[in-house]
């Protein structure tokens, strides 16, 4: 594994902001652009995904780290949930759908295999050299 020195290096983070992008464009269409709470919801949740890991990687160890990550996973789930909503009222296709559920697995997966990492890591924090 190289060297991570920002939350930006880390891998999860980076497909977390790519998940963001996605939803962020497929709210912008009509008729979703219109239903506010979920717009608000999936967002959101996409945030907490992306936002907990840097925030988590900001902490002094790994316990907190771990915490954090485990939210990010939550807000993963949550976010998957919101597009059925999405889907059963028509705001997305069936392909849109797909490409963006199978970005949430994948994120999920990486964040129980990172969570596992650092909890079977001798390592206790994420600012030691």
């Amino acid at each position: 594994m190289s060297k991570v020195e920002r939350f930006e290096d880390l891998k999860i983070w980076q497909t977390a902001r790519e998940l963001c992008q996605m939803i962020h464009k497929l709210t912008l269409k009509d008729p979703f652009l219109k239903d506010f709470k979920l717009v608000g919801q999936i967002k959101g949740s996409t945030g907490s995904v992306m936002d907990n890991i840097a925030e988590g990687f900001e902490r002094d160890g790994n316990k907190e780290f771990i915490q954090f990550l485990s939210i990010s996973k939550g807000s993963c789930g949550e976010t998957r949930s919101q597009l059925y909503r999405a889907l059963d009222n028509q705001y997305i296709s069936q392909d849109e759908f797909d490409a963006a559920y199978k970005t949430t697995l994948e994120e999920g997966r990486m964040l129980k295999s990172f969570i596992q990492y650092l909890k079977d890591s001798d390592m206790k924090g994420n600012k030691f050299k």
